[in-house]
């Protein structure tokens, strides 16, 4: 008889001490198969972004970067940056960032300066991360409504404010072109074409809300002459868009396929644009329920769904399009990063990781069912300098201490190889998350892969309210390992007492001067945690064992199962 992994002793290991008793606890039977690889695992989370690009080069901002860079597996990471082109000083506020990439002389000539860019890419690149490069924003000099420019920001500012001169049409659009081509040209110059040609390249941001005050001709006209450029200061440059907010935003994505497929290009007067991906936008509806108890966050993982959805049916109706890289450069479970209302807070703690852990996963699965390539989905958040610790920001990191959401990252970043055959018992099913969320049973999902006879089997327990539920008592049955004889089972944990810097500041009182014994102790709780050292197994003929633990509400797990060398 092949003999399992002992539940008993491995249960010392993967039990918690929560209030919540296993008499309570749902049972949820999960089954992997090594032996069924479904395709390629694609490591869609290793895409970040900000609108504020200038914090790259701040130092809590290159710490944040070698992370991003050096412990999220093998599979490269990217960074995508509003602002680029903003005219201004390169000092960063909420919403705003700036390089003066572009002025002019009293005559109207171009000045071009790369001071600022070569400093934000070089912040990137010397911590392995690589651009992807957002081409926008309208430099005051050939905006056609430039004033008012600049803007402040506040938490609680009207999203509006920030809609000024940046947003509008060129004044010249041949200005615009030699502007991106100047651009391209010197970072070919300076990094070399085969770096260069590894980035991704794209044109603005969210055309079709305010972002772009101009019309949609116009935008077309802006994206041709951009993308023309790019593709004449390096022809192997790899290009896309359309970074549509909302998922399809309407007709705009068909449409604007349509220019791009068929449409007369503004810049080149031939037919058609090239596009080597695809993106887009999908935001979740977070609100804020009132009740006897003083109310509660109820996410809206359904809003981002039907936005992915939504997209996918677009893009796999063309079939000449289907084929090509998808990212989802804005993949997030609200609308601002930068805005901190009752509906958003939720950032701190267990709710962020573990939504992102249910709406990443669900991406994938809606991808297989349109048949399209999904590569990334990127998480839209970095870190503020000078504001208070834990102060409810959508950001990966406060004062320099990691944010739960990070080791969600961290997570599936040990994944890789191939996809396998899992099934959990207690995983809504795709087409309810999609219509409705997760607002009835909770949502106890899995995902797998099997690399080199290393086999990861990553575990999410997630609810759109947040609000206490049983824990789920979890039944871990692996067939078909690759290898037999000894090796060892890590099992790395997202809970209240793992992997979260959140609930030791809380512990700690909320400081926000900590002692330096404080802050060392909030840099240590906010690294990935295992639950005790690995446990040594063993796995007989047949290649197959069991492994039971519970899993709180709004926690990760993720078991690594690996030969021992």
């Amino acid at each position: 008889m092949p003999s399992t992994t002992s539940t008993s002793q491995l249960g010392r290991l993967l039990l918690l001490p929560l209030a919540v008793s296993i008499a309570h606890a749902a049972p949820v039977s999960i089954t992997v198969n090594a032996r069924n690889q479904t395709g390629p695992f694609t490591p869609i989370a290793r895409f970040f972004g900000a609108d504020e690009p200038n914090y790259a080069y701040y130092p809590e901002g290159q710490a944040l970067l070698s992370e991003l860079g050096g412990q999220l597996g093998p599979a490269q990471t990217y960074f995508r940056a509003h602002n680029l082109l903003t005219t201004g000083n390169g000092i960063p506020a909420l919403k705003w960032g700036s390089t003066n990439a572009y002025t002019e002389d009293a005559d109207g000539n171009p000045i071009y300066n790369w001071t600022i860019i070569d400093r934000i890419f070089e912040s990137y690149l010397e911590r392995n991360v690589k651009p992807y490069a957002q081409i926008g924003f309208m430099p005051e000099a050939l905006s056609s409504h430039p004033h008012p420019y600049f803007f402040n920001f506040t938490p609680s500012s009207p999203y509006d404010v920030i809609y000024t001169g940046w947003s509008y049409p060129p004044t010249n659009y041949s200005k615009w072109g030699e502007l991106v081509y100047e651009w391209v040209k010197h970072c070919v110059e300076k990094y070399g074409a085969s770096e260069v040609e590894s980035w991704y390249w794209e044109v603005w941001n969210e055309p079709n809300i305010q972002y772009w005050n101009g019309t949609v001709e116009q935008f077309y006209e802006l994206h041709d002459y951009a993308i023309d450029a790019v593709r004449r200061a390096l022809p192997t440059a790899r290009v896309g868009g359309f970074e549509i907010a909302g998922g399809t935003g309407g007709d705009y994505l068909a449409n604007f396929i349509e220019h791009v497929l068929r449409g007369r290009n503004y810049a080149t007067g031939e037919i058609g644009s090239p596009l080597d991906f695809l993106s887009f936008h999908a935001k979740g509806s977070p609100t804020y329920v009132n009740n006897t108890n003083g109310g509660y966050i109820q996410m809206g993982i359904a809003a981002q769904l039907q936005n992915i959805d939504d997209a996918f049916s677009v893009i796999a109706s063309y079939p000449e399009i289907r084929h090509k890289p998808i990212i989802i450069s804005e993949c997030d479970p609200d609308g601002c990063a930068a805005c901190i209302t009752p509906q958003y807070d939720y950032r701190n703690g267990l709710l962020y990781p573990s939504y992102t852990a249910a709406s990443f996963a669900r991406a994938l699965d809606l991808s297989v069912k349109h048949g399209v390539n999904l590569q990334g989905a990127l998480t839209w958040a970095f870190e503020y300098d000078d504001y208070p610790y834990f102060d409810g920001f959508r950001v990966l990191t406060t004062n320099g201490i990691d944010k739960p959401v990070i080791n969600f990252h961290r997570m599936l970043g040990k994944m890789s190889g191939q996809r396998v055959d899992a099934t959990s018992s207690g995983q809504v099913p795709l087409d309810t998350a999609v219509a409705s969320g997760i607002r009835d049973a909770p949502d106890v999902g899995v995902l797998a892969s099997l690399d080199d006879g290393r086999l990861s089997v990553f575990v999410w327990h997630y609810h759109d309210d947040d609000l206490p539920k049983p824990d789920a008592n979890i039944t871990v049955s692996i067939e078909g390992l690759p290898w037999t004889g000894s090796g060892k089972l890590a099992h790395y944990r997202v809970d209240n007492e793992h992997s979260n810097s959140y609930t030791m500041w809380l512990k700690q009182g909320s400081p926000q001067s900590p002692t330096a014994e404080e802050y060392a102790a909030l840099k240590a709780a906010g690294q990935l945690a295992t639950l005790g050292d690995p446990e040594t197994i063993h796995v007989g003929d047949g290649g197959w064992g069991e492994v039971s633990f519970t899993l709180p509400i709004h926690s990760l797990s993720l078991l690594v199962f690996e030969k021992n060398l």
